[in-house]
Order: structure tokens, then C-alpha cells, then sequence
């Protein structure tokens, strides 16, 4: 059996298979299952929420570096376009990372062989400048 490395993208055939969230996007998720919470309990003062939901809806929305639903589908659709995996495509848009080193430094995979990125630092920097971009304007 292989070794797990997240740098190589060997995180196993299910993970590779699924699909990744952004935190922004859990974001989005659990805040709409709160407001549903509410809205069907008779008391939303006194609304309960498990701990963890609680604990794990704080993490997302502290971490989230886009709040806006609009500019959250507008990343993934944007990341979409540089034939990343869903892991890569999250870890980049949980980032938000601004030079080209950095990314490569969180996404070693980018720089893979066969990769359209291999050898285009420039196409990293138009994806990185793609993003600073939603994020400006959310």
C-alpha cells in the first residue's frame, strides 16, 4: 500500500474521487441550515445548535476569505478553469495565496509534469491575479 502525501496528491482514491468544499462554500451550508433551524423553531431566541455545529460553523466563517455567495461560485468557477482536483481547487481558494512561490509552496502540484501549469508560471500568476481580483470586488 502506498504512503499518503498531500504534496504529491496521493491522498487516497476516495478523496481524489470526492468532492472538496471550500470553507466559504461550508460556510454558506451550515449558515442555511441555521436559518432553517430557526425559522421552525417556535422560540429562535432560544434556538439550540450542537456544540460542534456551533464550534465548526465559527471555524468556516472565520477562515472563510469570501462571504459572498455571488463571489464563492464565482472562485470555484473561476479555479474550475485551470483543470485543478478538488483538492487542489480548495486548498487554493481557503488560501488565498498572492505569489506564485507561495502556491507552489501550499499546491507542490501545480508544478507536476503533464501539468498546463508545469512549465507557465504565468498561468499561476493569472490564476492567483483571478482571485485577488473576486476578492477585491466581494
Amino acid at each position: 500500500m502506498e504512503e499518503e502525501n498531500a504534496a504529491e496528491l496521493k491522498i487516497g482514491d476516495e478523496f481524489l474521487k470526492a468532492k472538496c468544499l471550500m470553507n466559504c462554500e461550508v460556510s454558506l451550508i451550515l449558515e442555511h441550515r441555521l436559518a432553517q433551524l430557526q425559522q421552525m423553531s417556535d422560540d429562535p431566541k432560544n434556538n439550540q445548535v450542537s456544540q460542534v455545529f456551533d464550534k465548526s460553523l465559527q471555524y468556516v466563517k472565520r477562515f472563510s476569505r469570501y462571504k459572498n455567495p455571488d463571489a464563492v461560485k464565482q472562485v470555484r468557477e473561476t479555479l474550475g478553469n485551470y483543470q485543478l482536483t478538488e483538492f487542489e481547487l480548495c486548498v487554493l481558494g481557503n488560501l488565498c495565496t498572492e505569489t506564485v512561490d507561495e502556491a507552489i509552496a501550499m499546491v507542490p502540484t501545480l508544478k507536476a509534469k503533464g501539468r498546463r501549469m508545469h512549465d507557465d508560471d504565468d498561468a499561476i500568476q493569472n490564476m492567483l491575479r483571478d482571485l485577488a481580483f473576486i476578492k477585491k470586488f466581494s
